[in-house]
């Protein structure tokens, strides 16, 4: 298994933040099927072989991603495909 973490800062405050969050979550769920659910803070993510959470906090945005076996040879690409959707969302 492969794990990710990628954070950024942002300006947006929490609401600002969850809110972004959503609209990513509702682009994932539209390209790759995942699943999400608040709990807290905390956007849950999760498709057959990826579990992932975005943790929302007042001035900055973490995302971690566990990838199953399957896919841990990609974790480079989605690496750099989570830094971009997620620069691109708190632009």
């Amino acid at each position: 298994m492969a794990r990710i973490t990628v954070e950024r800062a942002h300006s947006l405050g929490k609401e600002g933040a969850r809110a972004k969050a959503d609209k990513l979550a509702d682009k994932l769920k539209a390209q790759y099927g995942l699943a999400s659910s608040w709990s807290g803070d905390t956007l849950n993510l999760k498709r057959s072989g990826v579990k992932g959470a975005v943790v929302v906090g007042e001035d900055s945005l973490r995302i971690d991603v566990e990838l199953g076996l399957l896919m841990s040879a990609m974790s480079g690409t989605v690496k750099a495909e989570i830094e971009k959707a997620l620069d691109k969302a708190l632009a």
